[in-house]
């Protein structure tokens, strides 16, 4: 995580390190079309695929997103299994795709809640990529924010009472050390399709000062051009950083 000072405020935002996607809409694309919800997880696979390959293009240098939630194992335990099975899929057959557009994949997630072979799957997935970079691609599985924070504290607790660090050493920084998400920089845009304005427990402190954009396209919908023009309106921005504009 980046720890670096906060750059000063201009007039608009500059180009995004760093964007961030929840990615919603696949069951309601799939009802408008009298399918079944694993009918639009399906083409919200494809539509992975234009965005990874879209923001290569764009020249953004980190992308990531929101796959499956710590949330969606409470669903029908038959949409569970199809939404594990396009992940094993898209881990064993998107290796070639992903070298191609020169991305390097990371799995950011529980891995303790899923299957032996997605955790090999993710393993061999991250390894075969570790040399690429053009862009880095995180794909959040098994993630939830609130549950990253408790088990960030928990650690930092078990660190100060084994005597390894005080309570006063603990500062920010040490806390990003903690997280999931430790050595990516923090997202400076966050993107949600689907028309729905929250961002359902995603990267809750790494989202502090991102832009938020909510664009009504589903997910299974979305490609490139609308990539675009979530950039553009990230460049409208002023981007202040609790400071004051110019």
């Amino acid at each position: 995580m980046s720890t670096a000072p906060l750059p000063a405020a201009s007039g608009g935002a500059s180009e995004p390190n760093h964007v961030a996607i929840i990615m919603d809409g696949n069951g309601r694309w799939a009802k408008a079309r009298g399918l079944p919800r694993v009918a639009g997880h399906r083409r919200g696979a494809d539509a992975v695929r234009r965005v990874v390959r879209g923001a290569g293009e764009l020249g953004i240098p980190i992308l990531t997103l929101f796959a499956f939630s710590t949330e969606n194992w409470t669903r029908p335990a038959d949409e569970v299994s199809d939404l594990m099975g396009l992940l094993r899929h898209y881990l064993r057959s998107e290796l070639e795709e992903l070298r191609k557009n020169g991305a390097r994949l990371r799995v950011i997630g529980n891995r303790e809640g899923l299957a032996p072979d997605i955790v090999r799957d993710i393993a061999e997935a991250e390894q075969v990529t570790r040399g690429n970079n053009r862009i880095d691609v995180n794909i959040c599985v098994n993630y939830g924010a609130r549950d990253e924070l408790v088990r960030a504290a928990r650690n930092l607790a078990q660190r100060v009472a084994a005597g390894e660090l005080t309570a006063g050493d603990i500062d920010e920084s040490s806390f990003e050390r903690e997280l999931l998400t430790a050595g990516v920089p923090d997202p400076d845009l966050l993107i949600r399709t689907s028309g729905e304005q929250r961002i359902s427990n995603f990267l809750l402190w790494q989202c502090a000062y991102a832009e938020l954009v909510f664009v009504d396209t589903l997910w299974p919908d979305f490609g490139k051009e609308h990539l675009e023009q979530a950039v553009a309106e990230f460049r409208r921005r002023e981007r202040r950083y609790g400071g004051v504009g110019g």
